[in-house]
């Protein structure tokens, strides 16, 4: 499912609250989580996902993503 889809929540037994996202917080969505996942690809395309390092920076990527996405559906 489109993690900006109206649906996203449909059979989610944790969160019992919907918020309505506006296409300006739908292209913020969308756009954070592209950039997060070229940044990774670029970690991965000069082999640095092979370190510990790069695994960290890896986990670090996402957790920003997370938590910038999870300010917008909030």
């Amino acid at each position: 499912m489109d993690s900006t889809s109206d649906q996203r929540v449909v059979n989610n037994v944790v969160r019992h609250e919907y918020k309505v996202l506006s296409e300006k917080e739908k292209e913020a969505v969308k756009c954070f989580k592209d950039d997060g996942l070229r940044f990774i690809n670029s970690l991965d395309h000069y082999r640095m996902l092979e370190t510990r390092e790069g695994s960290l920076a890896k986990t670090k990527i996402e957790e920003a993503v997370f938590w910038a996405v999870k300010h917008i559906t909030a």
